[in-house]
């Protein structure tokens, strides 16, 4: 049965949007699964359609987007591609790769996008609404909107606010962000630029980000009800919680929260760097602070060094090359330093890349075969079909311990040329999952496709170790706070506060 027939019998779902782009929705979405979650609800996160490389796989392979997971997590569920449907995960100069129920469909210009998928965009999200439905009958969708719903020349386009909140009846939450300014004129303009019948829609409106006394915005919170009609159902108070960012303008505005860190990590700032959260496992260590590099410099002074992942490889190794990184990062090798690339920081860090289907950026025939730094004796080519999977593997170095990640990524990697097995060695008891190489005067290169490997608490401990015993720092022998634990203290921090200052007894 199509879900417009049972609307009806379903649970009103709740739906958050913003006055603009980083209100908070993401995380007021976070906040309220995981309190409809502790009163006993079955909450399901969902957004239409977000534009994201920080990306998750899910446990078909699938990809969605990396804030999606972590509702699905505060939900107490496992994340699956069906809570976003449309992925759209930029390459530079307006051309998006589209992903459509966690597969990849091909790429689109921003021009043509919605000419050529928008039918199949709605489509899709109809489709994923039925299966959470038809699986979980019971459940309360929990509604993520993207940007502002009235930015005027996209609104007939719409795949992910308005749209999905007429088409399931939803009860909305306007957030804004008070931290901004203009608070009043964000409200009052966002909802008289809507139709009577959407603004109808809109039961409750937050007030994200305070600073300061609460009860001194008593008259401000009177005004907006007067002159809205609609409650103000909370005012949020100013979270200094670390939460990973939405997207990753939002790296740089990081800041170490420890005082005395004794390692210090440099993580270089690829223009296109993808699934950034591979080290927030890393910003909860008390230890280490974590530095993003962006241009050419004398990288002596980090313990190590980290290549992320990249949606475009051969574009940012050509970046690489021509800010001069890829020369500093040889010589930060030659001097005995430490480094550890992920996914494309691995491909990146071998001798060869090869691109015969322009799939990671390459230009013209010139660029689809180029070198990489050479670090590690590792050939690469880009295949039309990516990989996305699962992982559950064991590593060997620098111990014996359980690995869980994913894996998404074009290339295939494999050693170049016959003595290479004589100077690099394997990571994990799966071969291909990642390789390193000590340097004959000390320090090590590493690199593995694994997207999650930090969040392994044993794998993560021994090789910050291994950097401290090259320090002559003490051993840390006590068992640090597994991530996967502090991220639940996060979430319930998040939520918890949320539920001091938030009313949704009329949502529900």
């Amino acid at each position: 049965m199509e879900l417009e027939a049972k609307l009806h019998s379903i649970k009103k779902p709740i739906m958050v949007l913003g006055t603009s782009s980083g209100a908070g929705k993401s995380l007021t979405v976070t906040a309220i699964c995981r309190i409809l979650k502790n009163l006993g609800e079955e909450p399901i996160p969902f957004k239409g359609q977000n534009m994201s490389n920080n990306a998750w796989v899910d446990w078909e392979g699938g990809e969605m987007a990396y804030s999606q997971a972590l509702q699905a997590f505060a939900c107490g569920i496992n994340p699956s591609s069906e809570m976003n449907p449309v992925l759209l995960k930029p390459q530079g100069n307006s051309i998006s790769e589209v992903i459509h129920l966690g597969k990849s469909m091909g790429v689109t210009t921003a021009k043509s996008y919605y000419k050529d998928w928008f039918i199949p965009g709605w489509e899709v999200i109809k489709k994923s609404l039925n299966l959470i439905y038809k699986e979980n009958p019971n459940c309360r969708l929990i509604i993520e909107g993207a940007g502002s719903p009235v930015e005027m020349n996209l609104i007939h386009r719409d795949l992910t606010n308005l749209r999905i909140a007429k088409y399931l009846k939803a009860n909305c939450i306007l957030v804004t962000d008070i931290e901004r300014g203009g608070v009043f004129a964000q409200i009052i303009g966002t909802l008289e630029l809507m139709k009577p019948e959407e603004k109808k829609l809109i039961k409750g409106i937050i007030i994200n980000r305070f600073r300061g006394d609460l009860s001194l915005f008593k008259e401000g919170k009177n005004w907006i009800e007067n002159k809205t009609q609609i409650p103000v159902i909370g005012i949020i108070p100013w979270l200094n919680d670390s939460f990973p960012p939405e997207d990753s303008l939002d790296l740089l505005e990081k800041k170490s929260r420890f005082k005395n860190p004794e390692i210090k990590v440099g993580i270089i700032k690829l223009p296109s760097i993808s699934n950034f959260s591979d080290f927030d496992p890393l910003e909860n260590e008390e230890s280490i602070l974590i530095e993003w590099i962006k241009e050419s410099q004398n990288l002596i002074e980090y313990d190590f060094i980290i290549l992320p992942g990249s949606k475009q490889t051969i574009k940012d190794q050509i970046f690489l090359e021509e800010s001069g990184l890829s020369e500093d990062i040889r010589e930060y090798s030659n001097n005995k330093g430490n480094i550890i690339g992920i996914c494309g920081g691995l491909q990146m860090l071998g001798t060869t890349l090869e691109d015969p289907y322009f799939k990671e950026g390459s230009k013209n025939y010139s660029e689809q075969k180029i070198n990489g730094i050479g670090l590690l004796p590792l050939k690469t080519t880009f295949s039309e079909k990516k990989l996305t999977r699962q992982i559950n593997s064991e590593s060997v170095w620098p111990c014996k311990s359980k690995i869980n990640g994913f894996e998404i990524h074009n290339g295939q990697t494999e050693l170049e040329g016959i003595k290479s097995a004589l100077k690099i060695k394997t990571i994990f008891k799966d071969i291909d999952l990642g390789w390193y190489k000590e340097n004959n005067e000390g320090g090590t290169i590493a690199g593995t496709y694994i997207h999650g490997i930090f969040e392994n608490d044993r794998w993560r401990d021994q090789y910050i170790n291994l950097i401290r015993k090259r320090k002559n720092l003490p051993i840390l022998n006590k068992k640090s706070i597994s991530y996967k634990k502090k991220r639940e203290s996060i979430i319930n921090n998040l939520a918890n506060e949320f539920d001091k200052h938030l009313n949704l007894t009329s949502f529900f």
